[in-house]
């Protein structure tokens, strides 16, 4: 009996830890759905609108390629570490492959800053332009963020 009771002791702090992380995990999938809804309604067009599918594939195009950010993150830290054990003609191009990294990842960053969701003093036809425009742009961020992380990928000893 004396072991029993012990065991169940030790369980009981794993099963506490179980609880948490099943909440935690529960919590982020609501706020995730909360925020897909939130793109949708936040667009100041009607539901059915060519402008609201078109606002819907610039978020589309975003959402893809956001997720890379920490891949971009990723792959700077290990060419800055690489550039302790190379020489110096190897570390200009891992900078310059850095600076490119840096600048997909700026691109983003000021795309998605400079971005606005709320079309509600544009009328229909100016609301379309607006997304067109953004579309440009968030397929050229795509563009250069995979760039930047495949030429990086494909440095001599980077890994995913």
């Amino acid at each position: 009996m004396l072991g029993l009771s012990t065991f169940e002791e030790k369980l009981k702090p794993m099963q506490r830890t179980v609880k948490i992380f099943a909440l935690i995990t529960l919590l982020t999938f609501v706020q995730c759905q909360k925020s897909d809804h939130k793109h949708t309604e936040s667009t100041g067009v009607a539901g059915n609108s060519p402008n609201q599918e078109l606002y819907d594939e610039v978020i589309r195009v975003h959402d893809e390629v956001m997720p890379k950010m920490s891949d971009i993150y990723v792959l700077k830290q290990k060419l800055k570490t690489k550039m302790d054990s190379v020489s110096s003609d190897q570390k200009s191009e891992i900078e310059s492959v850095i600076l490119q990294l840096d600048s997909a990842s700026n691109g983003m960053n000021v795309w998605m800053r400079q971005f606005d969701p709320k079309q509600d003093d544009m009328d229909a036809d100016e609301a379309r332009q607006y997304l067109e425009s953004e579309m440009v742009k968030v397929k050229k961020v795509k563009e250069d963020m995979l760039k930047a992380i495949e030429r990086a990928k494909n440095m001599e000893g980077i890994t995913r």
